[in-house]
């Protein structure tokens, strides 16, 4: 059995001073190259676990081990290299597609060649475009490129918060299969919140439900989804 890569031990965040809880007592593990699907209704906290997870927001109550080791350890920018995100829209920086590429890595001192950014671009099929606009791309370019982006920091975890539901029909498929695609030949660990069934009987090895801020099921695609299908039919 693989080590543990992610552990979230009763992870919470609760809204002050209204003492509203978006999240509350959720513990799970991640297990390097495993596809975690989070799924549940809007409003229910998906969103705001991969946030904690990520260190964009500060848990109130438990925390997250990162190898076995506290996150808190970490400085936040130092973790959110390792554990990468992509979010529902692309926020692309002014500038050019390279611009926005080597972001990650000059932050930490580090020159990535022009060879190496053409090769992330190939590999997420926008040959050619490094000198390109980063703000006149399609939606479907531009979630690429914040791909590509989080990919350059070479993350250990990548974190999708429904990366293809702002997309037209068509840029969706594509964007999703090219996610199935960098996730089998990178063996990427991912946790990705999706709303959709069929994305998450696809893509995921299991399945976390998450509802009214609490964790209420985790199991494999086929015993989470089924239950909720059947528990819908009564």
């Amino acid at each position: 059995m693989p080590d543990i890569l992610v552990e979230c031990r009763n992870l919470g965040r609760e809204l002050s001073p209204s003492g509203q809880f978006l999240l509350r007592g959720v513990s799970f593990g991640v297990v390097p190259g495993e596809v975690l699907a989070i799924v549940g209704p809007s409003g229910a906290g998906k969103s705001t676990l991969l946030r904690l997870v990520n260190r964009l927001d500060e848990p109130t109550e438990g925390t997250v081990f990162f190898h076995g080791r506290d996150y808190r350890e970490l400085a936040p920018d130092a973790l959110r290299r390792v554990i990468g995100m992509v979010m529902q829209r692309a926020y692309l920086f002014p500038g050019t597609i390279a611009d926005n590429i080597v972001f990650g890595p000059r932050q930490r001192g580090e020159t990535m060649a022009a060879a190496q950014i053409e090769a992330l671009l190939a590999e997420v099929g926008l040959e050619d475009y490094a000198s390109r606009d980063a703000l006149t791309l399609s939606g479907g370019e531009a979630q690429r490129v914040a791909i590509t982006r989080a990919l350059a920091n070479e993350p250990e975890v990548l974190l999708l918060d429904e990366p293809t539901s702002a997309l037209d029909e068509a840029s969706r498929g594509s964007v999703e299969r090219l996610l199935e695609r960098l996730i089998r030949e990178r063996h990427l660990t991912c946790l990705w919140v999706t709303h959709s069934p069929e994305q998450a009987r696809a893509m995921a090895d299991r399945v976390l439900v998450v509802e009214a801020g609490r964790m209420k099921a985790l199991g494999t695609p086929d015993e989470v989804l089924l239950k909720r299908v059947e528990a819908a039919d009564v």
